[in-house]
């Protein structure tokens, strides 16, 4: 049996460093997108994660700038079994994000050298590749199995 987590329960869980789950509309007669990326949650505020401008990830950045809203999961994977599921509005998208920035949520998977590492070399990269992304939450669902 599972029960809807609090709202403390809710963002308490968000802010630790799950890996997200993104799902945004898709183009023509192809369903929604739907990838796993790395974001940043502060319990109260917006949701932050980046994509990048080049390949396959390019068409990501160009349907979340379409859309303007997305759904964002993340789960738990081992018991007991919870999820947070956000839907929101997209309220900012950095085309030039700071080193800081992306190491902040980088920072939340990798080591911290590594993180700035990636950081440095992506946004010093001329040709803009990632785009930081801020997601105001307007629903939420969630559930704890535990």
């Amino acid at each position: 049996m599972s029960r809807t987590m609090t709202a403390a329960e809710r963002e308490d869980f968000l802010a630790q460093p799950h890996i997200g789950v993104l799902s945004v509309a898709s183009d023509g007669d192809r369903p929604p997108l739907t990838v796993p990326v790395w974001y940043a949650y502060q319990p109260g505020g917006n949701l932050t994660f980046f994509t990048g401008t080049q390949g396959r990830t390019a068409r990501k950045t160009a349907l979340l700038e379409r859309a303007g809203r997305l759904s964002f999961c993340v789960q738990s994977p081992e018991p007991p079994y919870r999820y947070v599921t956000v839907e929101g509005t997209v309220v900012g998208a950095d085309r030039s994000p700071s080193a800081e920035d992306v190491a902040a949520i980088a920072g939340r998977y990798l080591p911290e050298d590594v993180a700035r590492g990636v950081a440095e070399e992506e946004t010093g990269n001329a040709s803009g590749t990632f785009v930081l992304f801020t997601v105001r939450p307007d629903r939420w669902l969630s559930a704890d199995f535990g």
